[in-house]
């Protein structure tokens, strides 16, 4: 049986700063950070987001430059999205040789090589004209495995512009098997996937819509992302991502399903990401900016908890600033 005060005082061990460093349970590093990047086609300088204020679309140049800072910071990756200047249906700019894409990643691994890791982002609702993340039939339904021949061609095209890792978005079933064979058919068996295995139909994307400029033109995503009122579901996905060949798992948004990242962390052995998304960054940054949060703490926070929850890594727009600070 454990002492009872007055024997029994925990304040002891928060009395002082330096006392609650060396006894903190959970620890941020930079290296857990991956730094979410847009770069778009055909501009001459970096386009602010409105609703991520901070966050910009970057030129290529822009993109280097601050990729290098995330770097020099000791953020642990960068993953990469993609604006082009052109859409079609099919999302050709996706697997283009010169697309946005690939072009970025080929300038990120020629300039950063083996000191950062670099992901790209596998998905096609950057490149449609209608803003979906599949195929579109005429009936206006997903064609799923239509869609997973274009995966599989993106992941080529991304694994030999640099990408040491492609996270497949979609929540299309059965893609990260149709990547797994793609890659290893084309000599990229050493290139991970990153499944972005639990993404809820969530209300929190949408500064990224204005970012990625990707918003669908009709309908939305819930036939294909999960439903936020389920969680079993989740461990479902999980594992067939795992079946697939996937080497990590992501569970996306972070901030209002830490009790699903939990259950993920506990029931996997390979490392777990989680994606602080847009909307969990722009609600702390108008809070903050009203004077309603204090901005710091509650950046520090956040990012607390969805490591405590049991991430491994955390995509967070936050990763150069909160990285510095840990240095």
């Amino acid at each position: 049986m454990s002492a009872q005060f007055p024997v029994a005082r925990p304040r002891r061990l928060r009395r002082t700063p330096a006392l609650r460093r060396l006894t903190a349970e959970t620890r941020l590093h930079p290296a857990d950070l991956v730094l979410p990047m847009f770069v778009k086609e055909g501009i001459d300088e970096p386009q602010p987001i409105s609703s991520m204020p901070g966050v910009v679309q970057h030129t290529r140049e822009s993109l280097r430059k601050a990729a290098h800072e995330a770097v020099e910071a000791g953020v642990g990756g960068i993953i990469l999205f993609g604006v082009p200047a052109v859409k079609d249906a099919v999302g050709s700019a996706g697997d283009a040789s010169d697309g946005i894409v690939q072009v970025a990643l080929r300038d990120l691994a020629a300039d950063l090589g083996d000191s950062t890791v670099l992901i790209a982002d596998l998905c096609l609702d950057e490149f449609t004209d209608h803003g979906h993340c599949g195929i579109v039939t005429p009936s206006g339904e997903i064609d799923n495995d239509a869609t997973l021949e274009r995966y599989a061609s993106i992941a080529v095209a991304q694994a030999a512009a640099g990408a040491a890792v492609v996270a497949p978005s979609g929540m299309m079933d059965g893609q990260v098997g149709a990547i797994r064979s793609a890659l290893d058919s084309a000599g990229h068996e050493n290139v991970s996937i990153l499944g972005y295995s639990v993404k809820y139909a969530s209300a929190f994307y949408g500064p990224f819509r204005e970012a990625a400029e990707c918003a669908p033109t009709f309908g939305d995503r819930a036939a294909y992302q999960q439903d936020p009122a389920n969680a079993d579901e989740s461990l479902r996905e999980v594992f067939l991502d795992l079946d697939e060949g996937a080497d990590m798992v992501m569970v996306k948004p972070a901030g209002a399903y830490l009790d699903i990242l939990r259950r993920v962390r506990d029931a996997v052995d390979v490392p777990v990401a989680a994606y602080q998304v847009s909307g969990e960054y722009a609600m702390i940054e108008a809070a903050a900016a009203n004077g309603w949060l204090d901005r710091d703490r509650t950046i520090m926070e956040s990012l607390t908890a969805i490591r405590r929850a049991g991430a491994d890594m955390i995509l967070t727009y936050y990763a150069t600033e909160v990285a510095r600070k840990l240095g």
